[in-house]
């Protein structure tokens, strides 16, 4: 697919799996957009004036501005709707809204807490919570090539981000986890999620 200019910029973490998806979501839409990496503290001035909460991932389209990365990639999914990555049907729509929630809850908040904790036995503690939340969802890629679909979707560029983390934050996936490991093997190997991967993201499994 060929890539489609935009005016859009994205302020980015390169370390973070919620700038890691919608960066993800950008190129499995093929869409061109001026990226800024930004380290998390040392913000550049244009973000501190367009985002009051100086989060990451920040997307600015002309006068649009949007700082939370749910809303940033339904948003691209609407503003470039080819390839779609959200079904059609209300039903399947609303439950994989609610699978990007209880992933961001149960994942996401997660593996901020292991980031940013200092203590050793918080860092355990939160390692093993994230390791089970995911395990609980092993059986659900034994359905489908994707998250409960035969396409990709939005709930998998929020997924595999995770997955790709893995390594990263000492979590091994056992011997009955084999559908979650082949459906990572099968989400890493895109051309999109390839390209989606910063420096730093690439250096968590070089390893």
């Amino acid at each position: 697919m060929s890539s489609r200019r935009s005016i859009m910029t994205l302020f980015s973490a390169p370390d973070q799996p919620h700038s890691h998806r919608t960066r993800i979501v950008l190129a499995e839409k093929g869409v061109e957009i001026d990226i800024i990496n930004v380290v998390p503290g040392r913000y550049p001035e244009d973000l501190l004036d367009l985002n009051p909460y100086h989060s990451l991932p920040t997307l600015v389209d002309r006068d649009l501005v949007l700082y939370d990365s749910r809303v940033i990639i339904e948003y691209l999914d609407e503003r470039f709707p080819h390839p779609p990555l959200m079904p059609v049907d209300p039903i399947l729509r609303a439950q994989f809204r609610l699978a990007l929630y209880r992933i961001e809850r149960d994942w996401y908040a997660v593996a901020q807490l292991i980031d940013e904790d200092h203590d050793k036995k918080h860092v355990a503690k939160n390692r093993k919570i994230l390791r089970d939340a995911i395990l609980q969802s092993a059986d659900v890629f034994k359905v489908k090539p994707f998250f409960l679909s035969d396409e990709f979707s939005l709930v998998d560029a929020s997924v595999a981000p995770m997955l790709w983390r893995l390594h990263y934050y000492e979590i091994d996936l056992p011997p009955q986890a084999q559908a979650l490991a082949r459906y990572a093997s099968a989400m890493f190997s895109r051309p999109a999620f390839r390209a989606s991967l910063s420096d730093v993201e690439l250096q968590m499994r070089s390893a």
